[in-house]
């Protein structure tokens, strides 16, 4: 009986985090409903006494001169006048601290409904919920910080200049043999933007004549660089393996659209976190797939980099995954590491290529020594090589904080989204008056 249940087990490999997307319950679906449809029928009610000269109050005129063309549609308008003003305080907070467990706020007042707004001199100290500085790296004191600063003074913070040209230096190729040590592939390029990564890279991969299957949650970044690719682009549901596999197998037996003929390559295009969604991906499922239909695999890991795994080296680590099984790798360095830019990691004939064709390389400029230094002492940590054990302290601290505010959360009746494991923490508000 135990040797049955262990070939399961191999046969099926068990999930490590469970799922949950828990339906919206109707009174609060319904409720949301009705508040939306308050706002908009005043809103619009208080429209028709604005055009008819009943109404004088200028809390949604758009205080712009006459004569210049709307800036937006007259929907957008709407709502940014009589809606999103309101509450805009809300957001683009201004923040004078650095990004951790606690943040200052810059307080600040408006004359004009929220137009325009003027800064008091004062601050407000306030809970961070919204910071993807998983690790707690983003800081300005510590060893992090100090190598920067050593870095700024040896190296300068600009390097004016593209990779291609006279912008690569030593802390460049001694950050790329980095990270390809830490993912544990044959090489890694390094760019100075992450959603360049993704949008600037991809292009220089897939093709006219390609097929990309993509989650229908891919980030914004993934969906710009396959439009610009030229690919065939194809959605699949959300983690819905039985869904990728009909495309999979609907691309294999029909081809490319009115003349039939094979796909040149076909990409499966996930994220190892979803960040608007919390969940992660079946990884071991969508590597039975590629490799059943030989497909390739262009797994994003930006923030499932250091933030997941027993080790921090993401979504691959967490399943206990064969990184040679994943075709292209790509993260970035804004999250766990505290600092900017991304990768993108693999075989060396695909590096090769990137160094090459990638059009980060070609126009981009180069990463700031600085940011390079902050990405080395942070992902040495990490990885134990500070001989410190640091960094898994900071991992495993991060496991356990997740699962605890995740279940607070559901004990408190909130709606949260997403896998049990996952930092990224949707928490479900609906009503339009619990935003503020």
């Amino acid at each position: 009986m135990a040797d049955s249940l262990s070939l399961l087990s191999l046969k099926a490999p068990k999930r490590v985090g469970e799922e949950t997307f828990e339906r919206t319950p109707l009174l609060v679906a319904v409720v949301t409903y009705f508040g939306y449809a308050i706002l908009f029928l005043f809103g619009y009610y208080r429209d028709f006494l604005r055009n008819i000269g009943w109404e004088q109050r200028r809390s949604v005129r758009d205080p712009n001169p006459e004569g210049f063309v709307p800036l937006y549609k007259s929907f957008e308008n709407f709502f940014n006048w009589n809606m999103y003003l309101r509450i805009r305080d809300c957001w683009n907070r201004p923040i004078c601290s650095v990004p951790g467990a606690e943040i200052d706020l810059m307080d600040r007042v408006t004359d004009d409904y929220g137009w325009n707004f003027r800064f008091t001199g004062t601050t407000t100290r306030a809970v961070n919920l919204g910071s993807y500085n998983y690790l707690g790296f983003a800081e300005n004191s510590g060893v992090c910080a100090h190598a920067a600063i050593a870095s700024t003074k040896r190296l300068g913070v600009g390097v004016g200049s593209t990779r291609q040209e006279v912008g690569t230096m030593q802390i460049h190729h001694e950050l790329e043999e980095l990270v390809a040590r830490f993912i544990g592939t044959e090489d890694a390029v390094v760019f100075g933007m992450g959603f360049a990564t993704n949008s600037m890279n991809i292009p220089s991969i897939m093709h006219k004549g390609c097929l990309i299957l993509s989650d229908q949650y891919n980030h914004a970044s993934l969906i710009l660089g396959s439009r610009l690719s030229g690919a065939t682009i194809q959605v699949f549901k959300h983690n819905d393996m039985e869904d990728l596999e009909a495309r999979l197998r609907d691309a294999i037996v029909y081809g490319q659209p009115r003349s039939h003929r094979a796909w040149k390559k076909i990409f499966i295009m996930v994220e190892g976190i979803y960040s608007m969604e919390g969940s992660i991906v079946c990884l071991p499922d969508v590597i039975r797939l590629k490799k059943k239909y030989k497909a390739y695999l262009y797994l994003d890991e930006a923030h499932s980099i250091g933030a997941l795994g027993p080790h921090g080296r993401g979504v691959v680590d967490y399943w206990d995954c064969d990184v040679r099984d994943v075709d292209i790798m790509m993260g970035t360095f804004t999250k766990s590491f505290g600092s900017l830019g991304g990768y993108i990691a693999g075989k060396k004939e695909l590096i090769n290529h990137l160094r090459c064709n990638s059009q980060n390389c070609c126009y981009g400029t180069s990463m700031s020594p600085p940011v390079a230094q902050q990405i080395i002492t942070t992902m040495k940590i990490i990885m134990g090589a500070d001989g410190t054990d640091e960094g898994q302290r900071r991992i495993q601290q991060l496991a356990s904080n997740t699962v605890y505010f995740r279940t607070r959360l559901k004990q408190m009746g909130f709606i949260v989204y997403g896998s049990d494991d996952s930092p990224v923490v949707p928490m479900m508000l609906f009503m339009v008056a619990k935003v503020p």
